[in-house]
């Protein structure tokens, strides 16, 4: 870890912290979700290293030791796809290989749409592509199915879920998130909210340390959570700025991973559009898909090396 290298870059009005590792090989760009941080690549970023890659893990905008710009309207995809723009630029190249997670999966997929040039090749991890439906903004599609308690619907009242993580603790509401494996739909109890029933029911896995949790937890309890939230508090925002690109193609070389515990695999009508053609008529140039038995949602850290080795099966063939 200690041989991981870490800088501020200036770009696209904020400071980003980038963490790298490799020097001369093809750039590797790792975008990860929530609630994460570089940190979640480390062991892809050394293992991508090692095979001759250049890795370079950003904190996204409103995350860790990057900017937090403090309204929900300054995590617009636009602002997202730009700042990697400007990441690419900063880093001297034309084009890169890209591989996203959770929500850096879904900034990669519109990186991808509107900017097919900057990108080699794609890796994506946990969340499919998702074709904008124009007749109904995805929050209110989620409100309709869900109710009120989904917790992507709890999350768009500013400051509620940053009160109740303060009270539950970062590294309490940490342990919660990424050791989860429930597969449907996640309903927030009304009872306990978004605190498990007592912090001794959480079993950190082999894969997850108390020294992890610690890191996150640190950053999180520095920077707060209200810049990943406000990704979900953007999400009618960016339907309506891309109107534009309704029924756009993903036209760059594609890899999809998922596991089959996870909730987004599980979302209603996700496995029919993934396996029954719909997936690979919105993204032609998808040549993989893998899902992975018996892994939930954080796959990077759930299965650290066989993610490292998928990537660079795939993009050592461009």
């Amino acid at each position: 870890m200690e041989t991981i290298l870490h800088r501020k870059v200036d770009l696209n009005g904020i400071s980003m912290h980038v963490a790298e590792k490799g020097e001369g090989g093809p750039i590797v760009l790792l975008l990860h979700g929530f609630p994460e941080l570089w940190y979640s690549w480390r062991h892809q970023i050394l293992g991508l290293a090692a095979r001759g890659y250049h890795a370079v893990a950003p904190d996204l905008r409103g995350f860790g030791d990057t900017d937090i710009p403090p309204s929900p309207s300054s995590y617009t995809m636009l602002h997202l796809v730009g700042d990697i723009l400007a990441l690419i630029n900063a880093l001297g190249q034309d084009k890169v290989f890209v591989v996203g997670h959770d929500w850096g999966a879904v900034v990669a997929w519109h990186l991808c749409m509107l900017r097919p040039d900057k990108v080699k090749a794609l890796v994506n991890l946990s969340v499919a592509f998702t074709p904008r439906n124009p007749a109904r903004s995805p929050i209110t599609s989620l409100h309709s199915r869900f109710g009120d308690d989904h917790y992507m619907v709890k999350f768009q009242k500013p400051g509620a879920a940053e009160a109740e993580f303060a009270k539950i603790g970062s590294a309490s509401i940490l342990k919660k998130f990424l050791t989860t494996r429930e597969p449907n739909a996640y309903i927030v109890p009304k009872e306990t909210g978004f605190a498990a029933p007592s912090e001794e029911e959480i079993t950190l896995p082999p894969w997850l340390s108390e020294e992890d949790i610690d890191y996150y937890a640190a950053k999180f309890e520095k920077t707060g959570f209200t810049g990943g939230l406000n990704y979900y508090r953007c999400m009618d925002l960016n339907w309506e700025l891309t109107a534009a690109w309704t029924g756009a193609q993903i036209k760059v070389p594609t890899k999809f991973i998922v596991g089959d515990l996870d909730l987004t695999y599980h979302s209603p009508g996700v496995q029919d559009y993934i396996h029954k053609g719909g997936f690979k008529k919105d993204v032609p140039f998808l040549e993989d898909v893998v899902v992975m038995e018996g892994v939930g949602h954080f796959i990077t850290l759930e299965k650290a090396h066989e993610i490292t080795h998928h990537v660079y099966e795939f993009i050592k063939n461009f």
